[in-house]
Formats: C-alpha cells, structure tokens, sequence
C-alpha cells in the first residue's frame, strides 16, 4: 500500500473546454439545393432555366446529347448560358460531358489568374 502511493502518478483534471455557438451574421438562412440533371434534347433546357431561377446549383449531364446530336447541344448550352449571363449566375463545362450552372449568390472558382480579371 505504501508503494502504491509512492508511484501513483497524479493525472491532471481534465480540463472542461467551453463552446459558445455564434449565429452567423449576414448569411441566408435558407438551403441550397444542389441537383443533377440529365440533358436529353432541346426540350429540357426549360426545366433546367426553371431549376436556376429557383435558385439551384446545377451538375449537367450531357454525354447523351453530345453523342446524338452535337448541334442541338450546341442550342441548348448557348440558351442555358444566355439564361445564366441574364441572372447574373455562372456556368462552366467539366470535361466533355458536364456543365455546372450556378445563381448569382454562387460563383465558380477558376483559380487566381481568371479572377484577376
């Protein structure tokens, strides 16, 4: 028993960390849907220009489109972009077979040359 005390290592308390939870300021309380749509024909960019002004991000497939018809797809990216200058959102192409389509309250990095501009 006397060894025990002898040997015993007193082991700091624990120290209780606090955490205070801080409402951001400023921000929209309301959710961002992301979805992901398939770019079929000419008819589905209506669908596509509802979901942006509702205010979506959207990831655009559109592999079956390219490989059908390359000058309908050509019609339909040009009126979707047409609808994203207009709202003031952005789009970009991903590889061969995506867009993404943001709304004005979200913009697509591009890395630091393209934002110098």
């Amino acid at each position: 028993m006397v060894f025990k005390s002898i040997f015993r290592r007193e082991e700091p308390e624990e120290e209780k960390e606090e955490f205070i939870e801080i409402e951001p300021e400023g921000e929209d309380k309301r959710k961002i849907n992301v979805r992901i749509e398939n770019l079929n024909d000419y008819r589905d960019v209506e669908g596509i220009q509802k979901l942006m002004r509702e205010g979506n991000i959207v990831f655009l497939r559109m592999r079956k489109l390219r490989e059908r018809d390359l000058g309908e797809l050509k019609r339909s990216v040009e009126r979707l972009r047409r609808t994203s200058i207009a709202m003031n959102g952005d789009i970009i192409g991903i590889d061969e077979d995506y867009l993404v389509l943001t709304p004005s309250f979200a913009k697509i990095y591009r890395g630091e040359a393209q934002q110098a501009k």
